[in-house]
């Protein structure tokens, strides 16, 4: 992994973590970015395993991925899907025939006692990806949700019944200690960025894995985040709802609060101005910038304030 003076740890999970990935690798060297990804959204599916998260960051760097749905791959197929259905199998969870290639692989690897770390480090290879990028821990980890109807996998909850529900509860099982590596890098790191990522599912397993929250709390550099909520709602995905199901608010102050033992800065969309008195409250250094990722300017744009508010010097 990345060490010495100009190395970053991204934590990410989702779409939002994806480009903001793009736009940082944009403006440093790709070869000094660790991405340290979220893996309790991973699944099986028709007996393959599926990182939803790490795919999405794969795709992404590898400028392969679908920009309008923001995961999977750019013009692909569903015609595997189409056929199973003919053998009365759920396919309500889409993939794609190129897609499937990355499931087949990873799952042949695993199959073969690789730890999901070292797979992903060979998937990422072949898309010819300069960043690192390693799940959070090689065990396997598992988010569910509890709604009025019971407990659901996070998958059946997001994708099935499409986040419709109102999370009364969220419960991370599993993770054991982090992948290799992973909490020497956070100890290490120029900085830290918390990318704009859910809070509760994409950011919370990550925090769970043994050791980690501590590594956070330890360092004697900068720790910062990118709010995924602007003027109430999240830019994508159910945060606003599990927020404020979970009795949080819904707002960039409602994330800091979450992060607020080891969090140094918060960048603030720049809309949400009036929130910085809120979020400095907190103890946390709020600082304000456009965070709306519409295009590939934006997302430089952002990756660049981010660094700026963590007095990182090495952007080209």
């Amino acid at each position: 992994m990345s060490d010495g003076a100009d190395a970053i740890v991204v934590l990410c999970g989702g779409v939002g973590a994806a480009r903001f990935l793009d736009g940082l690798v944009r403006v440093v060297d790709p070869a000094s970015v660790t991405a340290i990804v979220n893996v309790a959204d991973d699944a099986e599916f028709h007996g393959l395993h599926v990182s939803p998260d790490i795919d999405t960051v794969l795709y992404t760097l590898a400028g392969l991925v679908d920009a309008e749905r923001g995961w999977g791959i750019r013009g692909d197929t569903f015609r595997g899907l189409a056929a199973l259905e003919r053998y009365r199998r759920d396919t309500w969870f889409l993939l794609g025939d190129e897609d499937l290639a990355t499931h087949i692989r990873r799952t042949e690897l695993l199959r073969s006692g690789m730890p999901l770390s070292a797979v992903t480090d060979e998937l990422r290879r072949a898309l010819g990806i300069g960043a690192r990028i390693v799940p959070a821990t090689d065990a396997r980890q598992s988010t569910r949700v509890r709604t009025p109807d019971g407990w659901l996998a996070f998958q059946e909850y997001f994708v099935r019944r499409r986040a419709a529900d109102i999370v009364l509860e969220v419960r991370i099982d599993g993770g054991g200690m982090a992948a290799v590596g992973v909490l020497e890098a956070v100890e290490s790191a120029a900085v830290v960025i918390v990318a704009p990522s859910n809070p509760i599912v994409s950011i919370g397993p990550i925090l769970e894995v043994e050791g980690f929250r501590e590594a956070l709390r330890r360092r004697a550099r900068p720790v910062v985040a990118v709010t995924p909520i602007v003027r109430g709602a999240a830019i994508k995905g159910p945060a606003a709802e599990m927020l404020r199901g979970l009795g949080h608010d819904v707002s960039a102050v409602g994330v800091a609060r979450l992060y607020a033992d080891f969090l140094d800065v918060m960048v603030l969309d720049e809309r949400d101005a009036d929130l910085a008195a809120l979020v400095a409250k907190t103890g946390i250094r709020p600082v304000l910038a456009q965070t709306i990722m519409r295009d590939a300017d934006a997302k430089e744009g952002l990756a660049r304030a981010v660094l700026a508010a963590a007095s990182w010097r090495g952007a080209r």
